[in-house]
């Protein structure tokens, strides 16, 4: 979900304005997953380099995300969604850890959508994270193979990714699901994220089906 801060100082507006529009045109683009029964949907919310940025950003950010999870987890349980967050979660504030771990409990029966929500996450910190719980597990080297890692990872239970789409013009996986995306196809986009919308959804869908998926053959 890349461009927030750049649509907001294309506006002349604070950066939290640019965050809350994208929470916006996150809730519209979910709706219309929904519709169209796209079953699984992840989203970069917050990278682990994301802590470099000011205090002031940082503490917004996780006071938009109480606010979201409290907002928005009536509408999920209501469009049958199931939420769940992947990431260095255990680092987190001990009221975010909280919010999260409700907000995954009051949704975990939803059957329509799976929303994974990539916060305090960083896909080399992940496989770094699979390789100590394999290590701790006592495998031997010969008994592991791409679906012990794969199990290890934080997304163990969904799919790996058919498509990832880029907004804001960025043409790099920047450390988001890196072992997953090794067959995705990438669609880039030069809309930034508060502008993306149900419309730039299907064109990205469109764009994915006409693809020839040769998973590296």
């Amino acid at each position: 979900m890349d461009g927030n801060r750049r649509w907001a100082r294309s506006r002349n507006l604070d950066e939290l304005e640019g965050h809350v529009a994208g929470t916006e045109a996150l809730r519209a683009v979910l709706k219309h997953a929904v519709q169209i029964g796209i079953p699984h949907l992840t989203v970069y919310a917050f990278s682990r380099e994301n802590w470099a940025r000011s205090d002031k950003e940082v503490a917004q950010l996780f006071n938009l995300l109480a606010k979201v999870i409290d907002d928005e987890t009536p509408e999920l349980l209501a469009q049958g969604v199931a939420v769940r967050f992947l990431g260095r979660l255990a680092e987190l504030p001990d009221q975010a850890q909280e919010r999260i771990a409700a907000a995954c409990a009051k949704t975990v029966g939803g059957t329509k959508l799976q929303l994974a929500v990539a916060f305090n996450y960083g896909s080399r910190t992940e496989i770094v994270d699979a390789i100590r719980t394999i290590v701790t597990a006592g495998l031997s080297p010969e008994s592991i193979d791409e679906r012990t890692i794969a199990d290890a990872l934080y997304t163990v239970g969904t799919p790996d990714p058919d498509l990832v789409i880029r907004t804001g013009g960025e043409e790099r996986l920047s450390n988001f699901l890196l072992w997953q995306s090794a067959y995705a196809e990438i669609v880039t986009t030069a809309t930034l994220w508060p502008d993306f919308g149900a419309a730039d959804l299907d064109a990205a869908i469109a764009a994915y089906a006409q693809r020839i998926r040769r998973f590296g053959r």
